[in-house]
C-alpha cells in the first residue's frame, strides 16, 4: 500500500488517543469494527484508509513502541522513533495492567 504521510499518522494516533477507542481495543481481538470506525474518522480528515490498512499501521506502530520501550527499559538510547511521545502517552500508562491482565 501507499506509505503514511506523516499526518495521515497524526490523525490515526489522534483517534486512537480517544478513550472510548482504547477500551475497545483493549477488550478484543477481533477489532475489524473498531478499524471500521477508526477509517470512517480518518476519512473526515479527508484521509482515504480502509480498516485493514488502519489496523496494520495500529500494530506496527505498537509493535516499534514496544521495542523501543523494552530497548529504553535496557537502558540503550540508540532506539527511537518519530512517534514515541504521542504512543508513550497512549500506550505507557496502561502496558502494566495490560500485561499482568493477558496473564491469567
Amino acid at each position: 500500500g501507499k506509505h503514511w504521510t506523516v499526518n495521515e499518522v497524526r490523525a490515526l494516533i489522534r483517534i486512537w488517543s480517544d478513550k472510548n477507542i482504547q477500551q475497545q481495543l483493549e477488550g478484543t481481538v477481533r477489532n475489524k469494527r473498531i478499524f471500521e470506525q477508526v477509517a470512517a474518522r480518518l476519512q473526515k480528515f479527508g484521509i482515504d484508509r480502509d480498516w485493514k490498512q488502519c489496523r496494520t499501521k495500529y500494530k506496527n506502530l505498537k509493535h516499534e513502541y514496544n521495542s523501543v520501550k523494552s530497548a529504553q527499559d535496557s537502558g540503550s538510547t540508540s532506539k527511537s522513533m518519530k512517534f514515541f511521545n504521542e504512543l508513550d502517552a497512549i500506550l505507557g500508562h496502561c502496558t502494566m495492567e495490560q500485561a499482568s491482565k493477558s496473564d491469567n
